[in-house]
């Protein structure tokens, strides 16, 4: 799921973190993204990709059930819709907003 957001002169980073996310620094593609977990363990996670715009930040929002299922392959049983994702997503513009001083 992706969702955007104007820019209101905060650090995208922060403002992820804000919402509860962690930093992730993939080491094989140098790629950074964002986790937040459902329980006590690595999965089932909450996994955010952030791009950055002109005007505006995107997120795309997923939700990792499991590791990917095969050595050498970044296949998994991730969500891209359904209640949890979508609930998730509200909760997120929700913060956002929040910080922003705005209503949503």
């Amino acid at each position: 799921m992706k969702f955007k957001f104007p820019y209101q002169g905060y650090n995208v980073e922060d403002l992820i973190r804000r919402c509860g996310y962690g930093k992730i620094n993939n080491p094989h593609t140098n790629e950074t993204s964002y986790k937040r977990a459902l329980g006590s363990g690595f999965y089932p996670r909450f996994h955010v990709y952030i791009y950055e715009y002109d005007n505006y930040f995107e997120v795309n929002l997923h939700l990792d059930q499991k590791k990917a299922s095969y050595e050498g392959t970044t296949a998994h049983s991730g969500e891209y819709d359904g209640d949890l994702v979508d609930n998730e997503a509200r909760r997120i513009t929700k913060v956002i907003a929040d910080i922003y001083g705005v209503a949503v």
